[in-house]
């Protein structure tokens, strides 16, 4: 019996102490705002670095602009080298380093285009507003 006791307050004080300790924290992910996107000559310049994934994740762009998504790498070998968006049927290698621009026509308002690596281990995306 006394040893039933001190069990249930062993377990109450661990499980005490665990609410405790998580109620500081959070599991929401925060979503940092990135200043990837400027305008040139009327045209939007969307700039996203390839290495090891993509960089920033989630762009955003203005909807009806002529836009191009500015690739930059940096010795870069991984599988993030060679880029596809299905949505427009492109992929390309790109250099290990270097700049690459790729034109994209006008999109409505409400679309999320979507660039993924060769392996599809690395996406990012563009959603226009």
């Amino acid at each position: 019996m006394k040893s039933t006791i001190i069990s249930v307050l062993i377990g109450g004080t661990l499980i005490g102490g665990t609410l405790l300790i998580s109620r500081g924290q959070s599991n929401t992910v925060h979503v940092v705002p990135v200043q990837n996107v400027s305008m040139v000559n009327g045209t939007q310049i969307v700039g996203i670095s390839a290495k090891g994934g993509y960089s920033p994740q989630i762009s955003k762009a203005k909807s009806d602009t002529p836009t191009v998504i500015r690739m930059t790498t940096n010795a870069t070998f991984d599988c993030s080298s060679i880029v596809k968006i299905p949505s427009l049927a492109y992929e390309k290698n790109l250099p290990p380093s270097g700049v690459t621009d790729i034109e994209i026509p006008p999109q409505k308002a409400g679309t999320k285009l979507e660039g993924l690596c060769v392996m599809g281990m690395y996406n990012f995306e563009v959603q226009f507003d």
